[in-house]
């Protein structure tokens, strides 16, 4: 099995091909007060169902800034903050908020879902997001996060075949395996992210509905962990049910295993949640009741990506045409910038991924998924701890002699991009990043921990300060007359291509879900994936 040096030494004998990555920032609209917006996404926006730039994710109030793949940061930073401006510009009295964890929230039934039109495919997205609310609880849909979306273009991995003299038969197969390679590798190494970028380690009252026995109480209104990074990603964060899940797990060894076992999910009944019902009283309260309505529902911090035509599942997708990008989910949002992320932790990020596609990668059994998973939280939990052991191929191993293992390797990979890419980005990011396993008080949770105890204010007060902040710096941000133009071509276009789409429809919703699941199903055989393993 090849080293990374080994790898890296391969492919300085053919050309450089950039990776590309995007960003899918999430964030709440609220109002200048910090309390949830109740109103509709704005109509000057576009159509969030259709718009390639602006949607929302779960609740009507998250809105979602997506980037198409691109090959620097500073491209994505810029696209990301194109949108941002214009969308602020076009609020009223309202806000974007600044932090992962959510603002004041009203009870939870009266957290707006997300509506994306009357259209049977808007009409299936809102209820796959009502569905979750009766699953899970609809605060959890106000959780808000940053997606980095990494790819390696076909020209690489046609060239990477030749250069390691790959047993694949074909470089499509070659980019599935290693890529899955790469995903394991995340679920082994991941719990380095929220370390490193974890910025919610308090969360508001309104946010728990009982008094959390783990956290502790600060002020009238804050709950922290002394020793958190990201609370997001620990037991209060939005995760899946293991009372649903009837010992369901997914298998991240082949692209065919990985879309099995999500189908499976998908295609077997849940007692937990057919307690919840599908159709009470001519009105739906979710897609179906099985373990996942879809394969969406299932929350990890890294998910194997292609695009879906024509209402197609996202397994049969990845399956009939492999894998097009990797999307890391375990992001916090950027407290201190405006956009959510910055040009440094992409550089970081892009340079993370490329590490673990050209690491070593073993199979990933359930007994060390499952020690992965305990790491992660863990970290979420108390990653600042001085001496936090975590379990490493059935060994303790002190997270901070890990994580600068883990960070020695990038070493490396980061002079080769920085060669590659004519820049010294790679090897900074790196550095700062180093700088934060030696000492826990640089990272961002600590920081905003510490600033929370100087100024002697609550987790509501600090977000809303920032988010104040980051209003003004988006509302004095000038567009140019070519930019404005493109933002209101763009939004003007999702909202033709929504009405084309509802036009379009002929069948009533009760039978448009049929034949999706019925779609499913009869793809899935087609493909082998209900065969048992």
């Amino acid at each position: 099995m090849q080293s990374i040096e080994q790898r890296l030494a391969r492919l300085d004998q053919g050309p450089f091909f950039a990776s590309r990555i995007g960003v899918e920032r999430e964030s709440l609209r609220t109002t200048l007060s910090g309390h949830l917006a109740h109103t509709p996404h704005p109509p000057t926006w576009g159509s969030a169902l259709t718009h390639p730039a602006i949607t929302t994710d779960y609740a009507e109030a998250l809105t979602e800034f997506i980037t198409p793949p691109l090959s620097q940061p500073e491209a994505v930073c810029e696209h990301l903050l194109q949108w941002h401006t214009h969308a602020c510009q076009h609020l009223t009295d309202e806000q974007f908020w600044a932090a992962s964890m959510p603002c004041r929230l009203p009870p939870d039934d009266q957290i707006p879902v997300a509506d994306y039109g009357q259209s049977n495919l808007g009409q299936m997205k809102r209820l796959y997001r009502i569905g979750l609310g009766h699953r899970y609880g609809r605060a959890m849909q106000v959780i808000a996060g940053v997606h980095f979306n990494w790819s390696l273009p076909e020209t690489f991995w046609q060239h990477y075949a030749e250069l390691i003299q790959s047993p694949e038969s074909d470089w499509h197969t070659l980019r599935d395996v290693h890529s899955m390679g790469l995903i394991r590798n995340i679920v082994r190494f991941g719990w380095l992210i929220p370390y490193l970028f974890g910025v919610s380690p308090v969360v508001g009252q309104s946010f728990l509905a009982s008094e959390p026995e783990q956290l502790r109480r600060w002020g009238k209104h804050t709950y922290y962990q002394p020793q958190a990074t990201s609370l997001r990603m620990g037991d209060i964060g939005y995760q899946n049910s293991t009372d649903a899940g009837l010992n369901w797990s997914v298998n991240y060894n082949s692209v065919h295993d990985y879309a099995r076992s999500l189908l499976q999910a998908t295609l077997t009944p849940s007692p937990a949640w057919q307690k919840i019902g599908v159709k009470i009283d001519n009105t739906y309260r979710q897609l179906n009741d099985h373990i996942l309505q879809i394969e969406n529902e299932y929350y990890s911090s890294v998910r194997p990506k292609q695009i879906t035509h024509n209402l197609e599942s996202p397994a049969t997708a990845l399956v009939e045409r492999g894998i097009n990008h990797i999307e890391l989910r375990s992001l916090d949002v950027n407290l201190y910038a405006p956009i959510g992320v910055t040009p440094e932790q992409l550089y970081f990020l892009d340079a993370f991924m490329f590490t673990h596609l050209l690491a070593p990668s073993p199979s990933l059994d359930q007994q060390e998924q499952l020690a992965s998973q305990r790491n992660l939280r863990l970290i979420a939990q108390q990653g600042r701890r001085m001496q936090l052991p975590l379990e490493r191929t059935g060994q303790a191993v002190n997270h901070r002699t890990w994580g600068l293992e883990l960070l020695q390797n990038m070493t490396p990979v980061c002079a080769w991009l920085d060669q590659q890419h004519n820049t010294g980005c790679y090897t900074q990011s790196l550095a700062a990043q180093c700088a934060k396993i030696e000492d826990p008080t640089l990272t961002p949770s600590a920081q905003l921990w510490s600033e929370i105890q100087h100024r002697q204010t609550s987790f509501y007060e600090i977000a809303a300060d920032y988010s104040a902040q980051h209003r003004r710096f988006f509302q004095q941000h000038p567009l140019t007359a070519a930019q404005q133009q493109q933002c209101h071509q763009i939004s003007m276009q999702s909202e033709q291509q929504a009405a084309l789409i509802a036009a379009d429809d002929s069948l009533s919703f009760d039978q448009f879900l049929a034949n999706y699941f019925a779609a499913i199903t009869r793809s899935a055989s087609q493909l082998n994936l209900l065969a048992t393993p």
